[in-house]
């Protein structure tokens, strides 16, 4: 009985020795596995970091020099709004028409004709209004084929924005509209100045 006791405790303590060594295996090849994680992670992120190092300051670099837009979109803007200025006569045109009519009518004298009168009074002031609105349809025009050629002359391969081209026409249109008709008014061929006969 005591020998049957003493064999199933011999028994047992091999059983729970080999249980032992077995948890420790499974611990040592959990280490080894996690370990062979961790490294092929960190080999991983190395290889990405030296990814991210290749192309990564390239890219900010490309980005940071290459031009954003901005700039042709203002000056598409400005020639949209100098082109309505010239056809609307704007500030500066009505200020100048308003002091050459005061000019006129300083410098003509009571004694002269009507036709001298009207052309001093009203027809010198229609010429300035007609020239400033000549100049700012001048100065769209010119905005605006500088803002539309600028791409030929930037990065390759990165085109404009088509809202970009769209307003930059729209200020070459205007300008050329308002160009036509500050020749037109200035040459008297339209709206000339009534006749005092």
């Amino acid at each position: 009985m005591a020998t049957k006791t003493s064999e199933d405790a011999a028994v047992r303590h091999e059983d729970e020795t080999t249980e032992g060594a077995g948890t420790a295996e499974r611990a040592v090849d959990s280490t080894r596995d996690a370990s062979a994680a961790t490294a092929g992670g960190a080999s991983e992120e190395a290889a990405d970091g030296a990814h991210e190092t290749e192309n990564g300051p390239r890219d900010e670099a490309t980005d940071a020099t290459s031009p954003s837009g901005v700039g042709q979109g203002a000056g598409a803007v400005v020639s949209a709004v100098l082109g309505l200025v010239s056809l609307s006569g704007g500030w500066v045109g009505t200020v100048a028409g308003a002091r050459q009519q005061l000019i006129g009518q300083l410098r003509t004298s009571s004694t002269a004709g009507v036709a001298q009168q009207i052309k001093a009074v009203y027809g010198d002031a229609w010429h300035a209004t007609a020239l400033w609105a000549g100049l700012f349809a001048l100065a769209a025009l010119i905005t605006g084929v500088v803002v539309l050629a600028r791409p030929a002359f930037g990065t390759p391969g990165r085109p404009q924005a088509p809202w970009i081209k769209s307003v930059a026409w729209a200020g070459v249109s205007l300008g050329v509209v308002g160009l036509l008709l500050a020749v037109l008014k200035y040459s008297d061929a339209l709206l000339a100045l009534p006749s005092a006969s």
